[in-house]
């Protein structure tokens, strides 16, 4: 029996990197991500998303879009988010083979 990669089978199923099909998908997983770190980090800080929302200046409702990944939250709000968490943020910017480390 043959096994496959992860990898190969994204390939197969969902695209070669740097189609649109892929581009989108591994965009909708890095937003699944997000939500379910900020979701975890929530209840670690036991804290609702009502009071979450509060400490962010949003409604729950917001909180909840942003945990569900069923909005596109606007990056500003998604850093105060890990801010009310205090959460560090690290990220990179990779434009034309330089990197950008940026940490918040």
């Amino acid at each position: 029996m043959k096994t496959y990669s992860l990898d190969e089978l994204t390939d197969q199923y969902i695209g070669k990197r740097g189609t649109q099909k892929r581009e989108l998908f591994e965009q909708e997983l890095r937003l699944e991500l997000i939500g379910d770190a900020i979701r975890k980090a929530r209840k670690a800080k036991h804290l609702t998303q009502e009071q979450l929302g509060e400490l962010v200046g949003v409604q729950k409702s917001q909180i909840a879009k942003i945990e569900n990944s069923t909005t596109d939250a606007r990056f500003s709000t998604i850093l105060r988010v890990f801010e009310a968490l205090q959460a560090k943020v690290n990220f990179t910017v990779e434009i034309e083979d330089r990197k950008i480390m940026i940490s918040e």
